[in-house]
């Protein structure tokens, strides 16, 4: 643990050492905000809720992650780092652990900085503050899902562009795998239970039965659990490309 708290730190410390950390901030909290208010019709609404702020999450997670999950292995790999940072006294699931730890914490603290807007509802109204505090639960362990997918994808590439997109690419596929657009065609030729699993594999539909104000362990085992297969692919993903 004291190895992972270690590279936690340094990871972290990194983001606000140089304008990335910044720039992603500004851009995570004006793209949500705008599609709030313009695009979720938040006042014409006329309902004391974030429903229209977190409905966004999943797309802007959908190009916002990748860009922040890009750089961190294919720089490692593009600049030759990675076999300095591996021959640390750190075990390479230990290393993979931390960088992981410390983009969620970042992202968690991009998503904190909204904390206007449940001002906002508090103040225009009186909200559920269950479905609200559900919400931001669900969207933090969301976000993780998406960065362990960007990680792993990250690992197999030197090229970060490269990697944005196949991380896109891949988180594109567990947002839509629950909607018509996918499954209708697959019901065509598929068995019934095959065509539910892959449904069930959807981002999307986890999320939204959150922001119902429905915390259920099913979702959270899901967020989780895809966390730790991506994860797991990752540690294996930095050991065959080490070499390269």
């Amino acid at each position: 643990m004291r190895a992972i708290a270690i590279i936690f730190r340094r990871e972290l410390a990194s983001y606000f050492a140089t304008p990335l950390a910044y720039v992603f901030i500004v851009i995570f909290l004006v793209m949500a905000g705008a599609l709030t208010f313009f695009v979720g019709n938040f006042f014409d609404r006329g309902q004391a809720d974030l429903q229209s702020f977190f409905t966004f999450h999943p797309w802007l997670y959908l190009f916002l992650i990748p860009a922040l999950s890009m750089r961190l292995w294919a720089e490692e790999r593009k600049t030759g780092t990675i076999e300095l940072f591996l021959t640390l006294p750190v075990t390479t699931a230990q290393a993979v652990i931390g960088k992981f730890l410390a983009a969620w914490a970042f992202t968690g603290i991009a998503l904190a900085l909204t904390f206007p807007l449940w001002l906002t509802v508090l103040f225009l109204g009186s909200p559920d503050n269950g479905v609200i505090v559900a919400s931001y639960l669900g969207s933090f362990l969301m976000a993780g899902a998406f960065l362990a997918v960007g990680a792993a994808v990250s690992a197999l590439t030197k090229n970060q562009v490269i990697a944005f997109v196949l991380a896109a690419a891949v988180s594109f596929l567990f947002i839509a795998s629950g909607t018509p657009i996918v499954l209708a065609p697959l019901q065509a030729w598929l068995p019934a239970g095959i065509v539910s699993m892959i449904g069930s594999y959807s981002f999307l539909s986890h999320f939204l039965g959150i922001t119902r104000g429905v915390l259920e362990l099913p979702d959270v085992i899901f967020f989780a659990s895809i966390i730790g297969v991506f994860l797991f692919a990752n540690t294996l993903l930095v050991e065959w490309k080490k070499a390269d």
